[in-house]
């Protein structure tokens, strides 16, 4: 009784690939890969806040009213928009959206967020006096 241990192995071998359908080389195409149509989706979403933030401080401190205490305004304001980032940035983990492939591309959007906050409540400061 000759026993080959490889011979065994290749039969085992054979065996699993019966089960798995085919050759283990083949890849399937049938299914879309998503990630591709969402390539660069947090860049763009960042590059249009950073826009908007933009034009916001410009609006801002273009003609700003004379206050008597602008320190606390931005202080106020600061707090505020990054209150409001850290709901959104809550509310999109819950949803399961808020994951990053690089520490950049996480700096970028969280920055933009927090940025778009911070001159919305001080574009609304500067023109209404509500605080």
């Amino acid at each position: 009784m000759n026993f080959d241990f490889f011979d065994f192995l290749d039969l085992c071998g054979n065996v699993l690939n019966l089960f798995n359908g085919g050759s283990s080389d083949t890849i399937r195409y049938d299914l879309p890969d998503k990630r591709k149509e969402r390539k660069y989706v947090f860049e763009k979403i960042s590059t249009i806040l950073y826009l908007i933030s933009a034009v916001l401080f410009f609006f801002v401190f273009k003609n700003p009213p004379v206050s008597d205490n602008y320190i606390q305004a931005f202080v106020i304001a600061s707090v505020l928009g990054f209150s409001v980032s850290l709901i959104i940035f809550f509310v999109l983990y819950l949803f399961g959206k808020y994951y990053f492939k690089s520490i950049f591309q996480w700096l970028f959007f969280s920055l933009s967020v927090v940025s778009l906050w911070v001159s919305v409540f001080l574009w609304v400061y500067f023109k209404s006096g509500i605080f």
